[in-house]
């Protein structure tokens, strides 16, 4: 068990991780709001984590809280990315469809040239050096494993209060839902910005995780990644993102011994994936049960 663990606990960690970006994008779908921005928003945390972990300026504070400067920096990251997820949301959630996509998309292009213009982030070089929390990658189960129960609980209860339901509504259908006394503006802008702390806490969880911070963290790719990971795994399950995230990132690790060949049979998977699972992976069960226990 300790072989394996330490064969594959970067690989396992990476899952969690992954999932996590995952719901992050789960949420904004909720009200049908197509956002990629989340990747932008775990760049910050990051960064966040990254800049207290080890600017000087913040020694005092390493001194003092010891191993407890994680979670304040998961706060900090945290009020970050709330702070920031409502100001951007409201002007960019007037838009819909593939021109939000396109916004959302804009605005991690604006993080990016920002970071890679602060001195204090490192600039193209980025940051190295950050303390690890601990010595083997799979004890980082105690940052990522705890937050994506959390976030598992959050998504099974907000489906059963009336937040949750007024996110469906709008998904929808957003007129209606607003003919029937939901507001709207108010309830995508939540949405948003519930995706918006989940990637800002995730990103400060990662940069000890990964050791160094740089702007390739917050890519395109990495926004349709994440992406993938709810269509894949099922944008209207609350296990979408995590069967997601398993299949795609483990997917690779598997078929690594293919060398070159294992990017087709990659490829494949997803194409057959999307055309014969358009509930995703998770729509696999729902199919199994009795008439009216799916959804």
């Amino acid at each position: 068990m300790g072989t394996f663990l330490d064969l594959y606990g970067f690989l396992i960690i990476s899952i969690l991780q992954q999932a996590l970006l995952g719901y992050s994008l789960y949420f904004p779908l909720m009200a049908g709001q197509l956002s990629l921005a989340s990747i932008g928003f775990y760049s910050l945390g990051g960064y966040v984590a990254a800049i207290m972990g080890t600017h000087p300026a913040f020694t005092a504070w390493r001194a003092a809280l010891g191993w407890c400067m994680y979670p304040v920096e998961w706060l900090f990251a945290l009020a970050l990315s709330v702070v920031l997820g409502v100001a951007v949301g409201f002007p960019a959630l007037r838009l819909r469809g593939i021109y939000l996509a396109l916004a959302t998309i804009a605005f991690v292009q604006v993080v990016n040239v920002v970071v890679l213009n602060m001195p204090i982030a490192g600039g193209a070089v980025g940051i190295f050096g950050i303390p690890q929390a601990f010595d083997s990658r799979i004890a980082y189960f105690w940052f990522f494993g705890p937050l994506l129960l959390l976030t598992l609980v959050f998504v099974t209860r907000l489906e059963r209060v009336g937040a949750g339901r007024d996110f469906m509504s709008i998904r929808e259908d957003e007129l209606a839902a607003g003919a029937m006394g939901v507001r709207t503006t108010r309830s995508k802008v939540a949405a948003f910005t519930i995706g918006c702390a989940v990637a800002g806490v995730t990103g400060a969880m990662s940069a000890p995780f990964l050791n160094t911070w740089n702007a390739r963290q917050g890519t395109f790719d990495a926004s349709v990644a994440c992406l993938a990971y709810v269509l894949i795994g099922g944008s209207r399950s609350k296990w979408g993102p995590l069967l997601g995230a398993a299949l795609l990132v483990a997917l690779p690790e598997v078929l690594r011994p293919l060398r070159d060949s294992r990017l087709i049979l990659n490829g494949l998977v997803l194409v057959l994936a999307c055309v014969y699972l358009p509930r995703g992976l998770a729509g696999i069960t729902l199919r199994r049960k009795p008439e009216g226990e799916g959804a």
